[in-house]
């Protein structure tokens, strides 16, 4: 007896896979993932966390079949962590295999300054991300704190598009992550786990 082939309304209603693949030096952009995980898991996805510089196989094979890929690190000397670096030069053995072709990606970050390249580091994230031959997922916000009647207490609020961007003062630790990004990276979270229901959804249709 063979399986049918799901559905369109069947594929919808099997929750998306999410996973975070992140570096936190100071525990900074640990809160950003964990708020990234929240998110997500509120529309009903699965979400893994993982931690690259703690990798697993076991970890390997979850983002593996992961429907998205967050990316997160710190940005350090205007690019990802070293820690990260690592991690993205192991993908390459699935690139070589493009295991992750066609997933989605995103991805989020976090600097002292309220620049500090942080734009770099999130491009880093895109090209990543297009050499697997994914597809990117922006933040999907428009910017806050851009006038007299803004406040930095605005999602988005250091404008940034192409992904999540966070500041934390050098001498805070994780508590001092600013409340505005943790709900910008929740904000994130929602969005890709949305958009790859969407995206199976419509796989499923046209496979059907």
């Amino acid at each position: 007896m063979t399986t049918p082939a799901p559905t369109a309304s069947s594929a919808a209603a099997v929750p998306p896979v999410v996973a975070v693949a992140y570096h936190s030096g100071y525990g900074h952009t640990a809160v950003l993932a964990e708020a990234v995980r929240d998110g997500a898991a509120d529309t009903g996805a699965t979400v893994h966390l993982v931690k690259v510089d703690e990798i697993t196989e076991e970890q390997w094979d979850l983002l593996d079949t992961a429907d998205a890929i967050v990316f997160g690190s710190p940005t350090y000397m205007g690019t990802a962590s070293g820690a990260f670096h690592v991690f993205a030069e192991a993908t390459s053995k699935r690139w070589a295999t493009r295991a992750w072709q066609d997933k989605l990606a995103a991805g989020f970050t976090n600097s002292g300054s309220k620049s500090g390249d942080k734009l770099h580091t999130l491009q880093f994230f895109t090209v990543l991300a297009a050499q697997h031959g994914m597809h990117w997922i922006n933040l999907g916000l428009p910017s806050g704190w851009h006038s007299t009647t803004a406040s930095e207490n605005d999602p988005n609020r250091l404008g940034f598009y192409l992904g999540a961007g966070a500041q934390t003062d050098t001498d805070r630790g994780p508590d001092g992550v600013h409340k505005a990004d943790i709900a910008t990276a929740d904000h994130l979270g929602r969005r890709v786990a949305a958009q790859a229901a969407v995206y199976a959804a419509g796989r499923a249709a046209v496979a059907a």
